[in-house]
C-alpha cells in the first residue's frame, strides 16, 4: 500500500507531478491521487527508490561434535525459560507501555538471577519483546479492518486510528473491546533459540571455512562451531537448534535495491494450481497446485495411520510396549525433515513466479487476503487442501521481492474479483473451475479473468482497499443494473 509519507517523499524527490487536492487539506483523497498518477503513466517511472534494505542469511554448522549440541541444546532450554515467562508476564496489556530496557531495569533492581549468562537473558528478553510488539501490530490490522467497516466518520476515524498507532487504545472502551476480539494473549513455544549479540562472538578462519566463538553456560568457556561458508557471519546471531542436530545460524544484512523491473502496470490473481496469473494471460508457478495437492493427501494418509499407532499405544497394557511404539514409531524427526523439504520446494516455486512477473511489471496490483476466508465449506478434502494454501508465503515473496528490484505492490479489494465479467465490470456471468461463464456466452479463463479485475480495481474511483464488500457489491450490482438498461432500451439511462 502506498502511503502519504511516500507521496510526500515523491513531491520533494521532484518523482511526482502534484495532482489537484482541497485547499482545506492538501492530503485529503490519497487513493485518487494514487489512480491519477497511475492513469497518466507516472507509476511506470516511480520505481521504489534506489537504496539498501534488511535481508536475512542462514549458514548451518559443519559436523558440530554432540557434546558442543548438547551443550547449546541446554543453554536454549534455559533461554526458553526466559522467553516464556516474557510472554506470559508481559504478552497482554499489562506490557504494552513497559520496553524491554525497563523490564531489564527492573529485573536488575529486583536482583534477578538466571542460570545463563547476563547478556544471553537480556538478549532473549529483548528478542521476546519484539515478538510481543509484532504480534500487537498484527492484531491492529485485524482492528483498522474492523474500525473502517463499523465507522464512516472521517473525523472518528482519525481518532481512533491515531490512538490505535500510538497505543492510547488501553483508555478507550470501543478501541479496547476491538483490540480484545483481535489480540489473543500469546504463549512461547520457543525453547532451541540463542540470541549472541555483535560484540558477544568472535570469528576466525580456519581449515578453509569460517568458525564463530560464542559464550557456553560456564563462564569464560566459549563454544567453537565450525559454518559451512568462508564467509563470517555479521551483527546479531541467531542460533535455531533443528531436531536432527543441525544447527542454523541466521543474520542480517544490508543489501543494495535493484532497479531492474520492468515497465508495465500489471493485475495479478493469487491461485491454488498456480502460484500467480497476471492480467497479461500469463501463468506462473504451475506446479504448486500439484505439490500442495500431494504433500496434503501423504499427510493425511500418513496421520490416520498415526492415529491407529497412538490409539494401540494408549490401550496396550504393556508399558514398555507403549514407550516403544511412542519413541521409534510416533515421533516427529523425519516427518519434520520431509515438511521442510516441501516447504522449502513450496518457495522456491513462489519466489521464481514473483521474479518473473516482476520482471515484466513495475506496478503490480494484488488482492489484499489478509481476512480469512470464513463461511465457506467445500468438503473435508477440498478444505484439507485449501488450509495448506500459502497465500501469506505468496504475499512475503510480493513484498520481499518487489522492494529488492524496485518495483511497487499495490493492494486493492479483493471482493467480487472472481465473480465480475472483466470485459464490463458488472455481476453478469459464472465461474465455474477455470472457466468463467459470461452471460452473452463468451468463456473466459477464470484466473486471467480475476487478474484483469484487480487491475481495473486499482483504478476504480468508488472501492477502496477497505470499502466492506456489502458496499461493494451493492456498486457492482448497482453498475449491473445500469448497463442492463442500456442494453435492453438504448435511450433509457438509470437516473443516480
Amino acid at each position: 500500500m502506498i502511503s502519504v509519507k511516500t507521496l510526500q517523499h515523491w513531491e520533494r524527490e521532484r518523482l511526482l507531478i502534484p495532482v489537484a487536492r482541497p485547499k482545506r487539506n492538501r492530503r485529503l483523497d490519497t487513493g485518487p491521487q494514487i489512480r491519477e498518477c497511475l492513469s497518466s503513466r507516472l507509476m511506470n517511472v516511480i520505481p521504489n527508490q534506489a537504496g539498501r534494505m534488511k535481508a536475512t542469511r542462514i549458514l548451518t554448522a559443519k559436523n558440530p561434535n554432540l557434546g558442543k549440541i548438547d551443550a547449546l541444546r541446554e543453554q536454549a532450554r534455559r533461554l526458553g525459560q526466559v522467553r516464556s515467562e516474557v510472554w506470559q508476564r508481559f504478552g497482554s496489556i499489562q506490557g504494552i507501555h513497559r520496553t524491554d530496557r525497563q523490564i531489564r531495569d527492573q529485573w536488575l533492581k529486583d536482583k534477578r538471577v538466571f542460570p545463563v549468562s547476563a547478556n544471553a537473558w537480556k538478549e532473549t528478553l529483548r528478542d521476546a519483546k519484539g515478538d510481543i510488539s509484532a504480534n500487537m501490530e498484527s492484531a491492529k490490522v485485524k482492528a483498522r479492518r474492523c474500525i473502517w467497516r463499523h465507522t464512516q466518520d472521517k473525523a472518528e476515524q482519525k481518532r481512533v486510528f491515531t490512538a490505535l498507532k500510538r497505543n492510547e487504545w488501553t483508555s478507550d472502551p470501543y478501541l479496547r473491546r476491538i483490540m480484545r476480539n483481535s489480540w489473543k494473549r500469546g504463549h512461547n513455544h520457543t525453547h532451541n533459540q540463542i540470541i549472541v549479540r555483535s560484540d558477544n562472538y568472535t570469528s576466525f578462519q580456519l581449515g578453509g571455512r569460517a568458525w564463530i566463538k560464542i559464550p557456553g553456560l560456564i563462564k569464560g568457556q566459549r563454544l567453537a562451531i565450525p559454518l559451512n561458508t568462508t564467509i563470517a557471519p555479521t551483527g546479531t546471531l541467531r542460533l535455531i537448534l533443528k531436531d536432527n542436530n543441525r544447527i542454523e545460524v541466521h543474520y542480517t544484512i544490508d543489501v543494495e535495491v535493484k532497479q531492474d523491473c520492468g515497465t508495465q502496470t500489471l493485475g495479478v490473481d493469487k491461485g491454488y494450481t498456480e502460484a500467480l496469473v497476471d492480467s497479461d494471460g500469463d501463468h506462473h508457478g504451475q506446479e504448486l497446485g500439484r505439490v500442495l495437492r500431494e504433500q496434503s493427501d501423504r499427510l493425511k494418509a500418513k496421520y490416520q495411520r498415526r492415529a491407529k499407532l497412538r490409539a494401540l499405544a494408549n490401550r496396550h497394557r504393556n508399558p514398555r510396549k507403549r514407550e516403544h511404539i511412542r519413541t521409534f514409531n510416533l515421533g516427529r524427526k523425519k516427518l519434520n525433515r520431509q515438511m521442510d523439504k516441501t516447504h522449502a520446494r513450496i518457495r522456491t516455486i513462489v519466489f521464481k513466479s514473483v521474479h518473473q512477473v516482476v520482471d515484466k511489471a513495475a506496478v503490480i496490483a494484488a488482492e489484499d487476503l489478509t481476512a480469512p476466508m470464513a463461511g465457506k465449506s467445500f468438503g473435508k478434502n477440498v478444505n484439507r487442501r485449501l488450509a495448506a494454501w500459502t497465500k501469506g508465503v505468496i504475499a512475503e515473496a510480493l513484498e520481499s521481492v518487489s522492494s529488492r528490484r524496485g518495483s511497487t505492490v499495490v493492494l486493492v479489494n479483493p471482493a467480487y474479483t472472481s465473480q465480475i465479467d472483466s470485459r464490463t465490470g458488472c455481476l453478469d456471468g459464472q465461474r465455474r473451475g477455470d472457466r468463467f461463464y459470461c452471460s452473452d456466452g463468451v468463456v473466459l479463463q477464470a484466473d486471467q479473468n480475476a487478474a484483469r479485475n484487480v487491475l481495473a480495481r486499482l483504478f476504480d474511483p468508488n472501492i477502496e482497499r477497505f470499502t466492506p464488500f456489502k458496499r461493494v457489491k451493492a456498486i457492482v450490482l448497482e453498475r449491473t443494473e445500469r448497463l442492463r438498461l442500456s442494453t435492453a432500451q438504448p435511450g433509457l439511462q438509470l437516473q443516480v
